[in-house]
């Protein structure tokens, strides 16, 4: 099983679809104190977040590519995992690195009542905890001593507000989202399928 999930990290495309760090401030780190940095937004790759599941890719400098979904070169059918999402931001199941292992982001502590997991708030922060067997917790956010955290993109009252401005504004590019060199109701209805939810791969809303 090793080898397949080896190939299947070699084979990744490089230019993979993320929605991590909205507003370009850096809010794409995690932290692990035996494996140190760990980025959710690395140059040739990076991790998408959906209602459903997260795919993707993780970049840590100490143990390499982490990947987070079968999903991500389609070969669920020879070993299936993957992190899920069940629609209210609760993450659980396994992201894989060649390197350490199994890492699982619903981890439990025996005779510990404490829920340790990953979550995803409205906002689009993450919070919690990850644990793998070979590399101990990884923690998703902190505010000192060194704050970092990683954050998602959601569709906002303040996309709403761009979007109107740029209809407004005779049809400017970032406005267009359904490429057709224009913003009109079609751009809308795009929108407003995607309102309080996780922006697509290059929302030009933000």
């Amino acid at each position: 099983m090793n080898r397949i999930i080896l190939l299947m990290l070699l084979t990744a495309c490089t230019c993979y679809a993320e929605n991590i760090d909205p507003y370009a401030d850096d809010s794409q780190y995690a932290y692990g104190e035996n494996v140190g940095w760990l980025n959710f937004e690395p140059i040739t790759a990076g991790v998408q977040v959906a209602s459903d599941k997260l795919t993707g890719y993780v970049w840590a400098e100490n143990i390499g590519w982490i990947s987070l979904s079968c999903d991500n070169t389609s070969t669920c059918l020879k070993v299936k995992y993957g992190v899920t999402n069940d629609g209210s931001g609760n993450l659980s199941g396994y992201a894989w690195a060649e390197n350490v292992g199994w890492i699982n982001f619903d981890p439990k502590v025996p005779r510990d009542l404490t829920d340790y997991g990953v979550t995803i708030d409205t906002d689009g922060n993450f919070n919690g905890w990850a644990y793998g067997e070979n590399i101990g917790w990884i923690h998703l956010a902190s505010k000192s001593p060194v704050p970092y955290g990683v954050k998602a993109c959601v569709v906002t009252l303040d996309d709403l507000q761009n979007f109107a401005s740029y209809w407004l504004d005779s049809g400017a590019v970032a406005g267009n989202l359904d490429n057709t060199g224009k913003v009109n109701n079609s751009d809308f209805a795009i929108l407003a399928s995607y309102w309080l939810d996780f922006c697509p791969n290059g929302w030009l809303l933000k």
